[in-house]
């Protein structure tokens, strides 16, 4: 199980900085524009971890075959 994190750090100036954990890919962006709509915000400067250029493996089971999504 991959538990999905977005640490919020709110500095007494009001700055805002966020980083996501545990979410790989594109994926990632999604979370930042749901923080950014919640709170109004815009983001001024950003960097993406090493997990951004990891691809996420996911495998389901599609008619009694196995499928891997990620290679």
């Amino acid at each position: 199980m991959n538990d999905k994190k977005l640490k919020i750090k709110i500095t007494e100036d009001g700055k805002i900085f966020a980083e996501t954990i545990g979410i790989k890919g594109k994926e990632c962006m999604e979370y930042i524009e749901i923080l950014e709509e919640l709170l109004d915000a815009q983001t001024i400067d950003s960097a993406y971890t090493a997990e951004y250029y990891e691809i996420e493996r996911r495998t389901t089971l599609q008619n009694k075959q196995q499928v891997i999504k990620g290679e």
